[in-house]
């Protein structure tokens, strides 16, 4: 990672987060694909949150309601005023996707763990499987920001505009139609491929072996290639919204691109309209 952006508020290091692990005004939160992780061993003080259960809605296919939210953030000891650091497993798959909500919500200080757990695991530094109590605390979502969330109908209007770019960040299997998903995941839709004009720009080459991000002239240079940048309208979507959510991290909080949003209906949403117009 570049000392430019170590210096973003966005990041912090493992080093920074050893040394700010017993702060009141801060709070750790673990968000992993495998929902099981956060039991067998999490950074001590750090709440787990729960992606299926707790992120979204269990009875619409939408992101989890502002009420429920709220609920969430207050069980967890957290403040409209509180620092939240997320960090979890697959390179922060999940935990961008959490950044996302947050940020879609109006939280203000809202960090990622650069490098999430693999790395600190792989610098052996202290798991626990204590779980935290916390008072509960107030919490009150004001404005909601409208601007980082894309939907269908936002869409199917700029396909092929010149100030518009799509960016895919499935994996070059998905893109091609050649799978409907990475195996072992269920949500899955009827029909294969991407949505025309899209750029295939899978999210886990912004991140390095050890799951940190990439420097931001390579960030730049990998988007630039592609046609993605900063004077276009951009929207990333995936296969749920949860990596797209990570490559939105990358090109609004890392990149600063003025117009970015997460299209988290994505593919599952996407390949099962009736009559939308699929490329392979």
């Amino acid at each position: 990672m570049s000392e430019v952006l170590t210096q973003k508020k966005t990041l912090v290091t493992t080093d920074w987060a050893a040394e700010h692990l017993n702060d009141e005004s801060t709070r750790f939160v673990e968000v992993d694909v495998n929902t099981k992780s956060y039991d067998s061993g999490h950074i001590p003080g750090a709440v787990g949150w729960n992606w299926k259960e707790q992120l979204q809605d269990q009875l619409r296919r939408t992101i989890a309601s502002k009420e429920d939210f709220e609920n969430l953030l207050e069980e967890s000891g957290i403040s409209n005023d509180t620092t939240i650091v997320l960090y979890g497993d697959n390179n922060n798959w999940f935990a961008a996707w959490a950044y996302w909500l947050l940020k879609y919500y109006g939280h203000e200080d809202v960090r990622i763990l650069d490098g999430g757990r693999k790395k600190w695991e792989a610098e052996d530094r202290e798991l626990t499987t204590d779980e935290p109590s916390y008072d509960s605390a107030e919490y009150t979502i004001g404005e909601v920001k409208d601007e980082y969330r894309a939907f269908r109908d936002d869409i199917l209007p700029k396909l092929n505009a010149d100030d518009f770019g799509l960016v895919d960040v499935r994996s070059p299997e998905e893109f091609r139609g050649e799978i409907l998903a990475p195996p072992g995941l269920n949500e899955l839709s009827q029909r294969p491929g991407h949505i025309p004009g899209a750029s295939n720009i899978p999210w886990s080459k912004a991140v390095n072996e050890d799951g940190t991000f990439k420097s931001k002239e390579e960030l730049e240079k990998l988007y630039a290639d592609e046609g993605i940048t900063p004077d276009k309208e951009i929207i990333a979507y995936c296969r749920i919204g949860e990596r797209s959510a990570h490559s939105w991290f990358v090109l609004n909080e890392l990149l600063e691109f003025p117009n970015v949003r997460n299209y988290d209906g994505s593919w599952t949403e996407w390949g099962n309209l009736i009559d939308a117009p699929i490329d392979r």
